[in-house]
């Protein structure tokens, strides 16, 4: 039995490391190394090799602001593995990241186009939905 101040990790997760790290800088931009870590459970060593990977392969754009770095996600680029490669990072972000302030909550998610708003829940295309009208 674990103490309060431990968290149980599992034996195993859906995401892998570099999966998290993407996931902790999507939620916040301005992340330093060591809280990625902290979060992720690695070291800081192998936070900032998964940062250096992310930046290699274009997922992620690294910005010196002073004395701290800024990261930009490139979240239109695909997965890497050829099961999920003909979706973009973007989706998974949107599922797992924080919601986005809605700026313009006047105007409902269309429905017909497929597109909705930044922390609308998605709706599959199997299930009804209160806001379609009837045909």
């Amino acid at each position: 039995m674990s103490s309060d101040a431990e968290v149980e990790r599992p034996s195993w997760t859906f995401l892998t490391n570099h999966g998290h790290v993407l996931v902790c800088v999507a939620m916040d931009p301005g992340i330093r190394g060591r809280d990625i870590a902290a979060r992720v459970g690695i070291t800081e060593r192998a936070a900032q090799s998964i940062i250096a990977d992310l930046v290699a392969e274009g997922y992620v754009t690294r910005t010196r602001v002073g004395r701290r770095n800024h990261y930009d996600i490139h979240s239109d680029l695909p997965f890497r593995h050829p099961v999920e490669r003909g979706h973009p990072i973007g989706e998974l972000l949107r599922a797992l990241a924080l919601p986005q302030p809605r700026h313009d909550t006047s105007q409902p998610a269309s429905q017909d186009t497929g597109t909705q708003r930044a922390g609308d829940p998605p709706t599959a295309p199997h299930e009804p939905s209160a806001r379609r009208r009837p045909v």
